[in-house]
C-alpha cells in the first residue's frame, strides 16, 4: 500500500481506490447481490412485498430444472437445452477465437516491424468505433440469402442459389467471433510482447521446429494471455444479447433471451434473476476452470 502511495502520489492514489471502490461495490457486489436475493424470492405483485407471502423458495430455481408443474415432463428440456446449447457454442467460439487470434497476435508481437504492428493494432481497432449492434445488422446483410456473399458466389459460378447462413448459424458464429476478437489479441498480445526473441533463436539453433517451439516455449509462456483472453470471450459471448437476437436463425434461441423474455415480457424478475444467476455461477467457473488448467492466479488474469 505504501508503494502504491508513494508511486501515484496521495491525491491519484485516493481517487483511484475511492473509484474503484465505488465501481466494485455499487455496480457489481451490491447489483449481483439484489439479484441473488430476488432469485429466491416469489412474483409476487408489488403490494404483497414484505408481506407473509413474500418469503425465500427455490421455485425458480426447480422451474429451471423441472419446468412447471403442469408440463408433464421429468426435465425442464426446452430451457436446459437452450442453456447447454448456449454455453457450448460460447466454448466453441473462444477456441475458434483463439485459434484465430493466436497466429495473428505472434505476428504482431514478435515478427512485424513496429511501424506494420501499429498499423496493424489500429486496423483492428477501427472497426470496433462501429457499434455492436451496427455491425450485426452489416453482417446479416453480408451473409442474407441475396446479400453480398450470396451475390459474389453465383456470379462467379461457385453455386446456383443463395445459401441460407443465417439458418444455418454461419453469420451467428461469425459475428460473435467478430465482436470479442480484440479482447482475445490483446491479452495474447500483451503476453507475447515481454517474451525474449533470445529463446526463439536459441530454439531455432537447437533444431527445433517451429510448431514444436510453440508448443514448448510460446504457448507456455502467453498463458495468463491465453486464460485472460479465453475467460473474456467466453463470458461475453455466453451474456450477449444483441448479436444472437440480429444473426441466429428462428431455431437457434440464445439463453440471454430467454432471460430478457423473463425479465420484461413475462414480467417475472424473480425467474429471470434466478436464470442470470445460473449463467454466473458457469460463467465463474469456467473462470476457475480456465486458472486450473493453465495453472495462473487471478491477478495473472486480470493484470
Amino acid at each position: 500500500m505504501n508503494y502504491f502511495f508513494n508511486k501515484n502520489g496521495p491525491l491519484i492514489s485516493t481517487y483511484l481506490l475511492i473509484s474503484i471502490g465505488f465501481w466494485i461495490v455499487f455496480l457489481i457486489v451490491i447489483p449481483q447481490l439484489y439479484m441473488l436475493d430476488l432469485s429466491f424470492r416469489p412474483n409476487i405483485p408489488p403490494l404483497l412485498r414484505g408481506g407473509p407471502d413474500d418469503v425465500y423458495t427455490l421455485v425458480h430455481y426447480k422451474h429451471f430444472l423441472f419446468g412447471s408443474e403442469t408440463s408433464g415432463e421429468s426435465y425442464n428440456y426446452v430451457d436446459i437445452g437452450v442453456f447447454l446449447d448456449t454455453i457450448l457454442t460460447a466454448i466453441l467460439i473462444t477456441l475458434i477465437n483463439l485459434c484465430f487470434c493466436y497466429p495473428i497476435a505472434f505476428y504482431i508481437a514478435k515478427v512485424a516491424s513496429p511501424n506494420t504492428a501499429r498499423l496493424l493494432i489500429v486496423s483492428l481497432i477501427i472497426p470496433f468505433w462501429i457499434n455492436e449492434l451496427l455491425r450485426s445488422f452489416a453482417l446479416r446483410i453480408l451473409f442474407a440469402g441475396e446479400g453480398f456473399i450470396n451475390n459474389v458466389l453465383i456470379k462467379l459460378g461457385v453455386i446456383d442459389t443463395g445459401i441460407n447462413f443465417i439458418a444455418m448459424d454461419v453469420a451467428l458464429y461469425t459475428g460473435l467471433n467478430y465482436a470479442y476478437i480484440l479482447l482475445m489479441i490483446f491479452p495474447l498480445y500483451n503476453a507475447l510482447e515481454t517474451l525474449d526473441k533470445n529463446q526463439l533463436e536459441a530454439a531455432e539453433d537447437l533444431g527445433s521446429s517451429m510448431i514444436r517451439t510453440h508448443f514448448r516455449i510460446v504457448i507456455p509462456h502467453a498463458k495468463a494471455g491465453i486464460a485472460s483472453g479465453c475467460t473474456m470471450v467466453f463470458m461475453l459471448t455466453a451474456g450477449a444479447l444483441a448479436t444472437p437476437v440480429v444473426l441466429s436463425s428462428p431455431n437457434t434461441f440464445w439463453f440471454t433471451q430467454l432471460i430478457y423474455q423473463w425479465f420484461n415480457m413475462n414480467d417475472n424478475w424473480p425467474r429471470g434473476a434466478a436464470y442470470s444467476i445460473v449463467l454466473l455461477s458457469v460463467s465463474v467457473v469456467f473462470v476457475l476452470l480456465m486458472m486450473r488448467i493453465f495453472k495462473v492466479k487471478i491477478g495473472e488474469i486480470v493484470r
